[in-house]
């Protein structure tokens, strides 16, 4: 059983919490000890949300080393880039178009990096980087709240889950009348990452 570590990296507010909280519990139910820890910023909405994510036979410490991250998760662009001192050259990075301006860029005071600044780092680091328009995603589907499960939907692609592993888990985790819309934005993300464009 080999031994994979994530990184979900996002701002307070994405469900960035609850991603990371569904990937430990389908690393648990596909056979792995499987441990967590969330690194939140000053604020808990619009601050910096970092999540560790260990599967394997036996996990010691659920924070991983940097240069050991196996996948990322960057649920906005600019929090993806804070991610990169974890991965290696092997690494996957799954990261979301849409940008979420942190304040000092707001103010005036920062300059939001170009998309082509940000493919440049991540492809400086990183093997393959996968980037998806996930919230444009979810707001297609009837709520941007559902971004975080278009991303695991797309991230499950990537990974030998079943994907009645992932159902089940999100499904579980999620109000019941809500079920249907998560369903759709998880099968979405499964979709979108067929069609993403890797740099």
């Amino acid at each position: 059983m080999n031994k994979i570590d994530f990184l979900v990296a996002g701002v307070g507010g994405q469900g960035t919490i609850l991603a990371s909280d569904i990937l430990a519990e389908v690393g648990m139910k596909a056979g792995y000890d499987a441990k967590k820890s969330d690194v939140l910023g000053l604020a808990v909405r619009g601050g910096s949300v970092l999540s560790h994510v260990r599967w394997g036979r036996t996990v010691a410490s659920p924070v991983s080393r940097k240069g050991t991250i196996d996948y990322l998760l960057g649920f906005e662009p600019l929090e993806a880039l804070r991610g990169t001192e974890f991965l290696h050259p092997q690494s996957s990075a799954l990261v979301n178009t849409q940008p979420i301006p942190p304040v000092s860029v707001s103010s005036g005071d920062a300059i939001y990096p170009t998309k082509e600044r940000l493919e440049q780092i991540l492809n400086a680091v990183t093997a393959k980087v996968y980037f998806v328009e996930a919230t444009k995603e979810a707001i297609r589907l009837g709520s941007s709240k559902v971004t975080n499960v278009v991303m695991l939907g797309a991230f499950s692609a990537l990974l030998d889950v079943a994907i009645e592993v992932w159902e089940k888990v999100i499904l579980s985790r999620v109000p019941s009348k809500y079920a249907q819309l998560n369903k759709a934005a998880f099968l979405a993300g499964r979709e979108l990452i067929q069609g993403a464009q890797i740099s």
